[in-house]
């Protein structure tokens, strides 16, 4: 493989429902290796779609979605899986599978036999528990969790994949503010010279600071690429959101973004 070959290509992606509603609309980028990038956009904008669109869990309606310079589109789902795992915002077990086995399942792609994992396997989710602070909570039944644990034990499950590229949608939703700074932290330092995150959030200050690149997305559309403090503006934000912000850099140099006010409309009551 070409060292300048991007590790993910989105080539002119449409997503047309069967209702008509164009969800996602010619969008072309590319990312290269070794970054976090965040996904930028308000709700409904296509961010989860685009990421079900790359995970080949939403079929596209034209366009081509390449890792490595190859088009996955022909590709099955266990082998997509050994190239890209997916941490999505809700994640429910029905059948009351422990933390460990949770973490275990990330190895599916892996497994030649159905019910057997091997000792290499083991190790692997052990280490990946210990990182992500769960190993104490691997014989907890998944499901009695609280959200910040939880979300752990699932970017475990996705590591465990060790996959080229990973989504991860939300991360921090339900999380106070110790959490949301927890996992950011873990996501950058996951991040390796032959591996990428993909990060939709909608907390703007927390991807100014973690972020290597931002997206930003509007009605189905990438409006913009680049570097946080090169794209995250006043005027972006009154654009894609249509709200005033104040934008700034603090102590640290680190970018700040301060909502102000609703601009669009009559105030909400």
């Amino acid at each position: 493989m070409d060292e300048n070959t991007p590790l993910l290509e989105l080539r002119e992606l449409n997503l047309i429902c069967s209702d008509g509603y164009h969800a996602i609309r010619d969008v072309s980028y590319e990312i290269g290796p070794g970054l976090l990038v965040g996904l930028i956009g308000p709700n409904g904008c296509g961010k989860t779609t685009m990421m079900r669109c790359i995970n080949k869990t939403r079929d596209i309606s034209s366009g081509d979605i390449l890792i490595d310079g190859k088009s996955i589109l022909s590709k099955s789902s266990k082998e997509i899986a050994k190239e890209i795992a997916n941490v999505p915002a809700e994640f429910h077990i029905g059948f009351g599978l422990t933390v460990f086995e949770t973490v275990m399942m990330g190895r599916y792609p892996y497994v030649s036999n159905m019910w057997w994992e091997s000792a290499e396997d083991e190790v692997l989710v052990y280490n990946a528990l210990k990182k992500f602070g769960v190993y104490d909570l691997r014989e907890r039944e998944f499901n009695m969790l609280s959200s910040g644990e939880q979300q752990r034990a699932l970017i475990a499950k996705a590591y465990v994949q060790q996959p080229r590229l990973m989504l991860i949608d939300e991360p921090t939703s339900h999380l106070d503010m110790k959490y949301k700074l927890d996992v950011m932290e873990y996501l950058t330092a996951m991040v390796r010279k032959d591996m990428t995150i993909l990060v939709a959030e909608h907390d703007l200050s927390l991807m100014a600071r973690y972020c290597d690149l931002c997206i930003i997305m509007k009605k189905g559309k990438v409006i913009a690429t680049g570097k946080p403090k090169d794209v995250i503006t006043t005027e972006l934000i009154q654009d894609v959101y249509g709200v005033s912000a104040s934008v700034g850099l603090d102590d640290d140099n680190e970018l700040y973004v301060l909502p102000k006010r609703y601009r669009l409309g009559k105030p909400r009551v």
